[in-house]
């Protein structure tokens, strides 16, 4: 492993090492929730994400 990854290519690195493909489901959540936060604060479409909570 010389050359320099980011994040993203670091944890592809352990899921696919560690077999924990269980951890895919859990990451893919929090990214999407994470990324509603973000839109949902600044953007034209917040009101329809807060009609979702």
């Amino acid at each position: 492993m010389g050359k320099n990854k980011g994040v993203i290519g670091e944890l592809w690195f352990f899921l696919k090492e560690r077999k924990a493909w269980w951890l895919v489901p859990i990451i893919v959540l929090l990214v999407i929730v994470g990324l509603l936060i973000v839109f949902g604060q600044s953007s034209s479409i917040s009101p329809f994400i807060y009609a979702l909570f």
